[in-house]
């Protein structure tokens, strides 16, 4: 029964990027850059649920996984001709080592998830403030070294010659795959373990759980998702470290906050809501046509908008906007649908 009552907590936030690539396509080709980005976006704050929604700790530092992603996939995808022009400072070894799309994705993966790891071994030990104003160094450090270090990188430049492989279906893939892992990884007992200890610590801990080890484990998973869709942002447009940094940290936070950070639901419509709306604006000040009616705002309308909202949702609503919760079957549809197909079978 608990299995039948489940499933929709996959299914709708699966079908909500389906929902949004399929009207990608139907769009124009300018019009679709906007439903590209928006599902990246998914894919960052599905990553940042898997942490914070999980655990309960605010991090500001995942940003800095999405760019380690980024510039993985970049300097290894980068043909070495174009790294030689633009990325002259460049270790040997990265000049003249080169992957395709599928390897560099899973590469921005592994890095990402080892970089949140690594910083991960002293941090999880922090809660509360003291965690968020370390991730944050985490943060401003990674930013300033991709920014100045040219051995690893563009440096103040960004990537300009990726291939430019993320395409509606790939960005869609991509999201879908960090919603499987996340589903998958909060169907496990070692979420429910991190979840208990989010709730009450002292009562977990007395259980015998490792808050320390349950809040790492997240954190490297989380990192590696967050790699990922660094992977799939660079092979979309040109990326440089700025365009990595506090803006992008602090949007990505409110599209899970407004959605609801306690769901995996919550995560997606976050991110498709206030990355729609404000997609939406940010085209309108080039006029869109609405329902045959051509539309033109100000510029900074989008920002105004989306400001708005985020203050709107979390006053009336302040768990966001599907209230932390998952989407499932009521208890007595699913027995009742149990009961049905024991009684066909037999």
């Amino acid at each position: 029964m608990s299995l039948v009552r489940r499933v929709p907590e996959f299914l709708a936030p699966a079908l909500l990027i389906l929902a949004t690539a399929l009207l990608g396509l139907a769009v124009s080709n300018y019009l679709q850059a906007y439903f590209l980005d928006t599902l990246i976006k998914v894919a960052i704050v599905v990553a940042l649920y898997v942490f914070i929604g999980n655990s309960g700790v605010l991090s500001f530092g995942h940003m800095s996984f999405v760019a380690v992603g980024a510039w993985t996939a970049g300097v290894l995808t980068t043909p070495e001709e174009q790294k030689r022009l633009i990325m002259p400072g460049l270790a040997h070894f990265l000049v003249t080592t080169n992957v395709g799309n599928a390897a560099s994705l899973a590469l921005a993966a592994l890095v990402g998830g080892f970089f949140a790891l690594v910083v991960g071994l002293p941090l999880m030990r922090l809660s509360g403030l003291a965690a968020g104003i370390a991730t944050f160094g985490v943060l401003e450090i990674t930013n300033n070294v991709l920014t100045y270090e040219q051995r690893i990188g563009p440096g103040l430049n960004t990537f300009s010659s990726v291939p430019a492989t993320t395409g509606i279906w790939q960005a869609a893939i991509g999201g879908l795959i960090c919603v499987a892992v996340a589903y998958g990884y909060q169907r496990t007992r070692f979420s429910r373990m991190l979840r208990a200890g989010r709730e009450d610590p002292a009562a977990a801990a007395a259980a015998g759980i490792s808050i320390y080890r349950q809040r790492l484990l997240a954190f490297a998973l989380s990192g590696g998702l967050a790699g990922f869709a660094g992977g799939l942002y660079v092979h979309l447009q040109p990326l440089g470290a700025s365009g990595l940094s506090l803006d992008l940290t602090f949007i990505t936070l409110a599209m899970l906050v407004v959605g609801g950070s306690g769901s995996l639901l919550g995560a997606v419509v976050g991110a498709l809501a206030l990355n729609g709306l404000f997609s939406f604006f940010s085209a309108a000040t080039n006029t869109v046509d609405v329902f045959g009616w051509s539309l033109t705002v100000p510029s900074g309308t989008a920002e105004l908008s989306l400001g708005a909202l985020m203050a709107i949702v979390l006053i009336l609503r302040p768990n966001g906007l599907t209230g932390g919760r998952e989407l499932s079957l009521p208890r007595r549809r699913a027995a009742a649908d149990l009961s049905e197909k024991a009684r066909v079978t037999t």
